[in-house]
């Protein structure tokens, strides 16, 4: 059944495919390296990464040595003590993962930042393929950019360089 209904989805995509009228192919990679603003924005966001992630580093060497501390002192502690170590330990280690979520996770910093710095790039780039797909009369864009099903193509449907051009205008 399985196979049955990859098949038919293989044949409605073969067959939009091939109903289109003009297609091109790009490679949006290609395209995104081409843009120095792009690569200005992938460096500072790997500038940013690094340093947010050395300071996440620090907390968890914190928590790590309050942790060794607490070990070599365990033994000479009250019952009393240790547990309030522990639950310290156990705070620092929350703080730290919330630290490290609040610049690393989906809504974090770093994410913002990326998104501030990638997105206006990104809209140009479509943007530019739009209007150039419009202007030459084309219907389907393909994007061959770490795209593992498409197994073959012409290079004469192959726009990237001329969308390089379209976005240096």
């Amino acid at each position: 059944m399985k196979k049955m209904i990859i098949a038919l989805v293989a044949m409605v995509m073969t067959a939009s495919i091939a109903s289109a009228q003009n297609y091109m192919v790009i490679d949006s990679e290609k395209v995104f390296k081409s843009v120095e603003a792009y690569n200005d924005a992938l460096e500072q966001i790997e500038k940013l990464a690094t340093e947010y992630q050395a300071a996440v580093d620090n907390k968890f060497a914190e928590v790590e040595s309050l942790y060794n501390t607490y070990m070599q002192q365990r033994a000479s502690l009250s019952q009393n003590s240790q547990q309030q170590y522990e639950q310290l330990i156990l705070q620092k280690e929350a703080e730290a993962t919330e630290y490290q979520e609040s610049l690393f996770g989906t809504d974090g910093t770093l994410m913002k930042k990326r998104l501030e710095l990638i997105q206006p790039i990104q809209e140009r780039v479509f943007d530019t393929i739009e209007s150039f797909s419009k202007q030459y009369g084309y219907d389907l864009v393909i994007d061959i950019a770490a795209n593992p099903t498409v197994l073959y193509y012409s290079t004469k449907v192959d726009f990237t360089d001329r969308i390089i051009e379209a976005l240096k205008k």
